[in-house]
């Protein structure tokens, strides 16, 4: 279109100033080829602050197609090593900010995705087990060609990790963080006496579906982050915060999420994690009992690294970000 327009101009002005025909469309030719010149020097300019937008560590938003045909979202801030977030159920790449922010300061690449059916992904019906969420993680992972890296899951982030590790392989990974996490397995069985009732399971699963609102808003308001203790400092934005995340996601997901944390036996998984492994968990954990999980990670994990913290509730990587990244960063370090 500017090179048409940039043409006609061309031929209209040479009449007008008595140019033959010949001088006219070689003038024209000119300005053809100035205007798609114009147009190239135009898109190359865009790509250049594109890709120098990237590497700055300027916010972006990104999304990487898996196998399947989801969309899911990440972001992926600074350069350095590498480390890979993997959220909690059912939150988002969100519930990562003060580490986020802690560590692209202290010269780190950081990457969070919202895994599939939370966040800003594929509100999809299908896929939420363990073996997609692992899945999903290297689909980014290689769209990224991560070498290097850190992985950190909290929660059920913790399960996604072990299970990207057993299933995919170390090859590009240097070291990994447990946090407040799912592993071994949380639900009693023969093997597990130690585990919570499946009715405790049932019985989320059953809130979800009847008015998962209010669900959300009493989990972060009470037990989540320790709000429900006596002395609690409650933080009204922290609560918005997890309920405005949990929000963003499908029921279905968190729906079937609630069996995939609670019901996966990572217990082969985390036998095959040999790199250097942080297991961090509070002692005050109302979701996820600490001596059933952390404890029994440690003892498993070949090359595990136990730190348990007086009194911090599940989510302490919010509440108590300042211990927390202290000693991430101490780990990474090291």
């Amino acid at each position: 279109m500017i090179a048409h327009s940039i043409k006609h101009d061309a031929l209209k002005g040479g009449y007008e100033y008595g140019l033959s025909r010949r001088e006219v469309l070689l003038g024209g030719a000119s300005a053809l080829t100035m205007g798609a010149l114009m147009v190239a020097a135009s898109a190359e300019s865009s790509n250049t602050n594109a890709s120098r937008s990237h590497h700055s560590g300027e916010a972006s938003m990104n999304t990487v197609t898996t196998k399947d045909g989801l969309s899911i979202f990440y972001k992926d801030w600074g350069v350095g090593q590498p480390i890979v977030f993997s959220h909690g159920w059912p939150l988002s790449a969100d519930d990562w900010d003060a580490q986020l922010m802690f560590f692209l300061n202290n010269g780190f690449r950081v990457i969070a995705h919202d895994r599939r059916g939370h966040g800003r992904s594929t509100q999809t019906a299908d896929g939420h087990d363990m073996d997609h969420y692992a899945d999903d993680l290297a689909t980014l992972t290689a769209h990224l060609n991560l070498r290097n890296a850190i992985h950190v899951g909290h929660s059920t982030g913790g399960g996604e990790v072990a299970r990207y590790i057993a299933r995919h392989g170390e090859s590009r990974v240097a070291k990994a963080v447990l946090i407040s996490s799912v592993p071994p397995i949380m639900v009693k069985t023969a093997a597990n006496p130690g585990g919570l009732p499946k009715a405790v399971f049932d019985g989320f699963q059953a809130q979800v579906a009847a008015n998962r609102a209010q669900f959300y808003r009493d989990l972060a308001a009470g037990p989540f982050y320790g709000f429900n203790r006596s002395g609690a400092k409650v933080y009204e934005g922290v609560i918005q915060n997890w309920w405005r995340q949990g929000m963003m996601g499908g029921i279905k997901a968190h729906y079937d999420g609630i069996v995939a944390f609670s019901q996966t036996d990572f217990t082969p998984d985390l036998r095959k994690i040999s790199v250097p492994t942080l297991v961090m968990q509070g002692n005050d954990d109302q979701i996820v009992p600490y001596e059933d999980a952390s404890v029994l990670t440690a003892k498993i994990v070949k090359n595990a690294t136990l730190k348990i913290y007086q009194g911090f509730p599940h989510g302490m990587a919010t509440t108590q970000a300042e211990t927390i990244n202290a000693d991430l960063l101490a780990f990474i370090k090291s």
